[in-house]
């Protein structure tokens, strides 16, 4: 199964990036950083806001985008009016860096949410480092504790969590861990297919005071109209940006602008 695989490289990753870097350092480093944006204002109080990823691959789909640039994708969702920007990092799976982060950062001037699997405190604190604005929390990898942890950890830092969930399990224990900002993720990272009613089932299970986003199976205006009247109005989408012959037009699209 291709999410165990990504688990055990990123468990070997972690341990090299440990010893390469070690955790103090990035503690140290942390300290003189400017203050964070602000990603979940950004996206909340909005009829459609949408969270534009820079993405390069996916282990299902393979290369989205053979002319990518990542500073220049990020610079085209600003102007056409993404509300933030989702950044891919893994670098095994999904061609990403860490790096990217960092430089998207110089060139926009959005909140930027760090994608990865998160699996250790460690990367938490990377992020940090890496002036990433909020990250993702993916709540069927991780437990009840290490996920109450890590978001309280990722607040102590001034970074939002946005706590991915697919099953009714995975939000019970995204609620019992105290989260606020619930992704629903229309992809089963099992199988990589998805399903827009994913999030049309889960949502009346969320209270009314979280911010909901649906990921992933998003692909034209219809789709987003569709969870709108059922009362999601954030939404994280990459791979049919990354697909389309014209970005900004494609996100222009979706918002409903065209």
């Amino acid at each position: 199964m291709i999410l165990n695989k990504i688990i055990s490289a990123k468990k070997e990753e972690v341990a090299y990036l440990k010893q390469t870097r070690p955790l103090l350092e990035i503690k140290s480093a942390i300290h003189d950083l400017p203050p964070l944006r602000d990603f979940r204002n950004a996206i909340k109080g909005h009829v459609c806001a949408i969270i534009a990823e820079v993405k390069r691959r996916s282990p299902s789909k393979g290369i989205l985008r053979e002319d990518f640039n990542h500073i220049k994708i990020a610079s085209v969702y600003e102007k056409y009016g993404a509300a933030a920007i989702s950044v891919l990092t893994d670098q095994k799976f999904f061609g990403g860096n860490a790096r990217y982060l960092a430089d998207i950062k110089e060139t926009v001037h959005l909140p930027l949410l760090r994608k990865d699997f998160i699996i250790d405190p460690y990367q938490i604190y990377e992020t940090r480092s890496l002036n990433g604005d909020a990250l993702l929390l993916i709540a069927g990898i991780l437990e009840k504790e290490q996920l109450r942890e890590y978001i309280r950890l990722s607040e102590y830092l001034g970074l939002s969590a946005l706590v991915e969930v697919h099953f009714k399990e995975d939000l019970e224990k995204a609620l019992d861990s105290g989260a606020n900002i619930i992704g629903i993720n229309n992809r089963n990272l099992s199988t990589f297919s998805t399903e827009l009613n994913t999030s049309l089932n889960l949502i009346p299970h969320i209270p009314a005071d979280k911010i909901i986003i649906s990921e992933s199976g998003i692909h034209m205006r219809d789709d987003i109209e569709t969870l709108m009247k059922a009362g999601i109005h954030a939404f994280l989408i990459g791979e049919i940006l990354m697909r389309s012959e014209n970005i900004g037009e494609k996100l222009s699209e979706l918002l409903g602008k065209l």
